[in-house]
Parts: C-alpha cells; structure tokens; sequence
C-alpha cells in the first residue's frame, strides 16, 4: 500500500536530517577548537522500484540518505598570541606529529616545551622536524625537536677581520714597546677570547717604517700574560703590511703570532689577522684595508670567539625554523618543523585531539619545508582559529529543523489517511 511507504519515506528524510543536525552541532560546538575543519553533511536519494521494470521510467522514490560528510578544509583566521611556541600555518600544509597511531597532522600549532626540551602538544605528542648540526645547518633527517644543551661553549678567537684605513701622510717611526703610545702612528683595543672563554684585552698598534710599509704591534697587558706584570706591555703577535703606490694592500707579511694568557688558559694561542683579501692573494684592492691620504681609522673590526652562554631566548621565523639566542649575544638554529601536504586534503581521517591521519584517499604525506613546494608559511606568536562560520551554521540549522518538521508531517498525515482507511469498515 502507497500509504504505508509514505511512513517508510518519511522515516528516512527524519533518519537523515537528525544526522545532518548532529554534523551541524560538531561544527557549532568546535567552533572555538583551534585548527578545526568544519563539515558539510551531503544527502542522497533512494530509489526503490522502477513501475516499468527494467526499461525504466515511472520510478518510485524510498527516500533519502546521508550519503557523505565532506570537510571543508579551507584556512581559518590566524590571531595573534603571546607565546613564541605557537604556529600557524598560513598556506597548504599540516604540523607533523608522532602520534601514538603512527605519524599524525595537525593545523593545531598550540605547542609548548616539555621538562626535557621537546617541542609538543597539548596532549605531550611530539612535533618532528628537521634537525640542524652543531653549525645551525638545517638538515633533512625527520626527528622530533628538541633543544639539547641550553648552554653552549667557550670559543676561543681564531679570526679577528678588520676593515681601515692607514694614513699615507704619516711620518715614519720606530716603535717601542716600553712606551707604545708614542712610538706609534695609530693603535686600536678590541676584546678576545681565550680557548675557556675569559675575555681579554688586546692593543694593536701600528708604527710607519717606509713608505708604503707599516709594522704593525698586538700588545696585551701584564695582568692578562702567563708570567706577566700588570701596566706592562707584551708583545703577543706582530707583522708587517705592504701597500702599492694607490693605496691598496698589497702584502701581509706575518711575524711573531703566540698568545699566552694566564688563569688557565692554553699556552700558545694562534689568532689569525686579516685586513681583508690583499692583490697577492687575487684581491682587487677593493675588498681589503687601505691606505689613503685620510686620517687613519677602524671602520669595522669582528671576531670569531665568545664565552660560554645559557640560553635566554626562542623564536621562530616564517620559514618554521626555530633560533636559539644565548646571552653572549650569539643566535644558532636548532631545527626547521616539517610539514606535510597532501594530494586531497578532503580524503584525510579524523582521529580526534585536533589530529588526521593519511588515508587511501588522502594520499601519502610529503614531508617538506615551510613555504617550498606550496606547502604554507609558519607564523610565530599565531594560531589558527576553527574554520567554523556561526551565522552559516545558524541558517543550516534553521534549515534542517524545517526539514525535519516537514518530514515529520509526512508522517503524522500518513498517520491521518491510514486512519480514514480504516474506518471505511465502520
């Protein structure tokens, strides 16, 4: 009887539409879940039977059926947080997670640094990254990131580069060490490290002996000296600088080079003094020191040597790469999070905790860099909020309650025919 399939339909369009309810209240619900990804509840028909068998035509309906829940994968806003550990990403992509299923993914970037130095989530699965050497060289090795030794060594000095200019005016003088301040034509102080880290200060002076040709004196006072008298100069190093007739550096030509530093530190202590590349060394004159009709001055001088430093500071930089700076004033990465991208993003499995899992639909994940090969940028202090749209939910639910209110009226007027049915025996 047509009456009595009239109850079987109706109870399907009630069936579905109270799923579809239950796809709605999800969205509402994680509306304020961070990284979430709505979904959108698809229906289907149902067909039963055709009045013209297998030639078709004249077809009976048996109602509907929730046929898909497809997620809605598009970006949700980022904010702006305090915390350096939170990421978001901004692009196409998703956190790499060591979940306890296997590898997991997740646009949820509310991470934190457990007691042992490992970067996790709010449910303490670790993130993975790629790794860098003892040089902040990032590599390609997936692992899980992790801080390692907040404190770094003492460097002793190898290096000191200097950037000047010699004044060519200057008349020749002989120098003495007993009285170096003025027996030379120019001097400048700058400060060491020896091989435990202790600074040390050191004076190089510069005397005229020829045209075209400087001495130059590194002195270090007594008190700093193995064996040494405080307010006395020692002579730790010294050498001779030749220049051409336009000024360029054209020679360096070393002489003594020992440094031997008191309270501990290791005797013989070499430091390599570089005035730029000279024209013996296939320089162009215009990446070197010079000496020109000006008064002589330092421009720039570096070196290559620190103490040892605890840590003091992290940050992370739109490229995921996480940068370590200590309190000597030195920066080192230490890892580059992973991310991976997928084929259908649509196909991934939800696993609850704000995590996916790859699937066959979803295709496998390609682990990679932030910002390479499409996959999105990593922004610091940010975190992306649910995708979720209220007033987009609201009308969906308006939407599915008249649904539902109709199919219940299919029903209840079945209700009413079949009940006239049967009083036509009366």
């Amino acid at each position: 009887m047509g009456i009595l399939r009239s109850f079987t339909i109706g109870v399907t369009g009630l069936n579905a539409t109270g799923q579809g309810m239950g796809v709605i209240g999800d969205n509402i619900a994680n509306a304020g879940t961070n990284g979430f990804k709505s979904s959108r509840a698809e229906f289907q028909d149902v067909l039963a039977a055709s009045l013209k068998g297998i030639e078709g035509g004249d077809q009976f309906g048996a109602g509907t059926k929730l046929g898909h829940i497809k997620p809605i994968m598009t970006q949700g806003d980022i904010t702006r947080t305090e915390s350096v550990t939170d990421l978001a990403m901004s692009g196409d992509g998703f956190f790499t997670i060591d979940a306890p299923f296997g590898r997991g993914y997740t646009r949820d970037g509310s991470f934190h640094f457990d007691k042992e130095g490992q970067l996790i989530t709010m449910d303490g699965y670790r993130v993975l990254g790629f790794q860098a050497d003892e040089k902040g060289k990032i590599m390609n090795k997936v692992d899980p990131i992790k801080l390692g030794n907040t404190t770094i060594p003492a460097k002793a000095t190898k290096e000191i580069l200097m950037s000047m200019n010699l004044d060519s005016k200057q008349n020749k003088m002989e120098f003495n060490l007993e009285n170096p301040e003025k027996t030379a034509n120019f001097s400048n102080s700058m400060t060491i490290y020896d091989n435990i880290g202790t600074a040390r200060t050191i004076t190089v002076y510069y005397n005229k002996t020829d045209n075209n040709l400087w001495e130059y004196h590194v002195a270090a006072d007594g008190k700093d000296v193995e064996g040494g008298k405080a307010d006395t100069m020692y002579e730790m190093a010294s050498g001779k600088l030749k220049f051409n007739d336009k000024g360029q550096l054209e020679e360096k030509i070393e002489g003594k080079n020992s440094f031997n530093f008191n309270k501990g530190a290791a005797p013989g202590q070499k430091i390599n003094f570089n005035w730029g590349l000279t024209l013996k060394e296939g320089g162009t004159g215009l990446d070197a020191s010079t000496q020109y009709g000006s008064d002589s001055a330092i421009s720039r001088h570096t070196q290559d040597g620190a103490s040892a430093a605890t840590l003091t500071s992290l940050s992370f930089n739109d490229k995921g790469i996480l940068t370590a700076v200590y309190n000597n004033g030195e920066t080192r990465d230490i890892a580059q999070v992973s991310v991976g991208k997928f084929e259908n993003n649509e196909g991934l499995f939800k696993v609850g905790k704000n995590l996916f899992k790859e699937s066959k639909t979803s295709g496998q994940a390609a682990l990679g860099k932030p910002g390479e090969s499409g996959r999105g940028e990593v922004l610091s202090k940010s975190i992306e909020l649910s995708n979720v749209d209220i007033a987009n939910e609201f009308v969906n639910l308006m939407t599915a309650q008249r649904n539902f209110q109709a199919n219940a009226k299919t029903l209840t007027t079945a209700d009413q025919m079949l009940q006239e049915v049967l009083q036509i025996k009366r």
